[in-house]
C-alpha cells in the first residue's frame, strides 16, 4: 500500500482550509485517511501552519511520500532538515546531541527571519493605511488650528 502525506481540503467555497493527513494514495482527496498531522490555512497573512513534527518525522521514516505542497510545508517547518540530520546520525557522521544543536540553531535563525518578514509586512501595510487617514483629516486639522469650524455644504460655496 502506497502511503502519501497530503492536504485534505475543508472550508467553504473560495475559503479553503486544509488538514495535513497521511492517507492511502488510492483514497479520495477528502476521504478516508490514516492519521492527521496538522493544519494549513492559506488565507491568513502569513499562512498559518501547525504540524506535529514527531508524527511527521515518524511517517517519513516509515516511507510516506509527501506531495509537493506538503513537502514545502514540512521543509518550512524544519521536518525535512531534522530527517536529514538524523540520517547523518544513523550513518555515524555525528552524534545526536550535535544534530539537535544544529537543528535548534537553524530553528532560532529561521524563527527570527520569519518574525522579521512578518514585521516588514505589518510596516508596509501600516504605511499604506495612514495615507487615506491623513488626507481626510487634513481639512479638519487646518480648520481647528485657525479656530474656525469646518463649513458645511457643497464645495465652492
Amino acid at each position: 500500500m502506497a502511503v502519501k502525506m497530503r492536504l485534505q481540503r475543508h472550508g467553504s467555497k473560495k475559503r479553503p482550509f486544509y488538514f495535513i493527513v497521511v492517507a492511502d494514495s488510492r483514497s479520495p482527496r477528502d476521504g478516508k485517511f490514516i492519521q492527521k498531522l496538522g493544519s494549513y490555512n492559506p488565507l491568513t497573512v502569513p499562512a498559518t501552519i501547525q504540524v506535529d513534527r514527531q508524527k511527521a518525522l515518524e511517517w517519513l521514516h516509515k516511507g510516506a511520500q509527501p506531495t509537493d505542497t506538503v513537502r514545502r510545508i514540512l521543509s518550512f517547518k524544519g521536518v525535512l532538515y531534522l530527517k536529514h540530520l538524523l540520517r547523518g546520525v544513523s550513518l555515524g557522521l555525528f552524534d545526536e546531541a550535535a544534530a539537535m544543536e544544529k537543528f535548534t540553531k537553524w530553528s532560532s535563525e529561521h524563527d527570527s527571519e520569519f518574525a522579521k518578514r512578518q514585521e516588514n509586512h505589518k510596516k508596509a501595510k501600516a504605511a499604506t493605511r495612514p495615507a487615506f487617514v491623513k488626507r481626510a483629516e487634513a481639512p479638519k486639522a487646518a480648520a481647528s488650528e485657525s479656530g474656525e469650524a469646518p463649513k458645511a455644504g457643497t464645495p465652492g460655496e
